[in-house]
This record gives structure tokens, sequence and C-alpha cells, in this order.
């Protein structure tokens, strides 16, 4: 798996805001046609705590039996701060490695973060999709930007995320009784379709499977390698 646009990252904060506007105006906010959905990835990076080295693992699941078809796993090096509104130009590089190492391509990716829900419409969710040009989702555990009601407290619930009068996500209930996750469109999806799969997705946990299994395997490779 390729990226289709590629840029710098070890690039001033100022560059990464104006490149960040340029990359947001390619978001594509609804579904493709006759996209057919075989393969669906979940990312995630780890941090060693003494060197700030980052670790990234890539899970590929089968889109009907969530099954895990293929895995891989690529260390990276700091390049880039946190710094807040900026996260995917820290977490992108060892992401986009592991996805390189992949033989199969996904149909659909799912990030443990934010899409357009971003204080410039360009989440790691986002980015990463206009990158490789394939469907994402963005799935956050906490809010980054943007005002909502609660929504229900049963499975399915939702209430809109806006922001400047727009709405930027959902605010998803994909448990009774737990906290919801915030859903927003990545690229090339609507957000319906994006709430759809993140609910397929989650069939007895808060957090959908691609992230949990993203997130299992990138703890395992942490704790092997940076012990």
């Amino acid at each position: 798996m390729e990226p289709v646009i590629t840029h710098p990252w070890d690039i001033r904060e100022a560059d990464a805001w104006k490149l960040q506007q340029h990359l947001a105006s390619k978001v594509i906010r609804h579904d493709p046609g006759n996209h057919e959905i075989q393969y669906i990835a979940g990312v995630d990076v780890a941090y060693d705590n003494h060197s700030d080295q980052p670790l990234a693992a890539a899970v590929v699941l089968d889109a009907d039996s969530f099954g895990v078809v293929e895995t891989a796993v690529s260390e990276g090096i700091p390049s880039f701060p946190y710094i807040p509104g900026l996260f995917s130009f820290r977490e992108l590089p060892p992401i986009i490695q592991a996805l390189k190492k992949l033989t199969l391509s996904p149909d659909l990716i799912v990030c443990d973060g934010h899409g357009v829900a971003h204080p410039r419409r360009l989440g790691l969710a986002s980015h990463l999709g206009v990158l490789f040009e394939v469907p994402t989702i963005g799935c956050g555990k906490t809010r980054l930007v943007g005002e909502a009601v609660e929504p229900g407290i049963h499975r399915g619930d939702s209430s809109p995320l806006v922001d400047q009068r727009e709405v930027i996500g959902h605010v998803l209930r994909t448990q009774d009784h737990t906290k919801p996750v915030f859903v927003s469109i990545g690229h090339r999806i609507s957000l319906p379709t994006a709430c759809d799969w993140i609910l397929k997705l989650s069939p007895r946990y808060r957090l959908p499977e691609t992230t949990r299994q993203a997130d299992q395997l990138v703890r395992k490779a942490s704790a092997a390698r940076f012990r």
C-alpha cells in the first residue's frame, strides 16, 4: 500500500498549518459510488517512555467476520513535536510505514482520532485518507473541537457535533450506558455511513474492533521492543 500524495514531515509549525489548510480542501465528504468494502484496517501508535521513539501498528480485518487477516508493525523516529491540532504530523510517518508493509490494501481505514472534527478540518483520519486516497473514518475517544448535547443512553443514539454552525461529526453511543465516541468523516465517506460502520464494528465494546485490535498489537509490540 503506497500513498498517492507525499510531503515533508519535518517542517515548521506555521508551514504545517498551511499544509493542513491545503490538504483539507481535498477532503471528499460523500460515499464513493460502487465501492465494496472487504477489508477494514485500524491503526495505532505507541511511544517508548525513555526515547519517545514511536511504534505504529496496522491491523486488517475482514469486513464481515472482523477476523484479523494481516498485521504490520513499524518503528519510527521522533520527527515532529506534540502540538495540539498538529497531531497527525507526529503520528502519521510511522503509520504510513506500517501501511506500506501490508500486502492487502484496505478498503476503509478507521483511525483512533478525528477527521474533519478538527479546527482546520484535517485531523489524522482526514490527513491519512487524502494521502492514500482511501476512505477513512475518525473515531475519537474524546472531543477535540465543537459542541454537542449528550446523546441518549442506548446503543445507536447520537447527537450532532457542531463547530461554527457546521456539523463536523456525531457523538455516538456504541453501547448502552457507556461513554459515547466522536465520529467524523475522514475522507471519501459520508457521516451517516461512517456512523453505521462504527456501530457495526462495535458489537460488544465501546470502541470499534479496528481500534481494539490495533491497540492490542501495538501494546504487545511495544512491550517486546521497548522493555
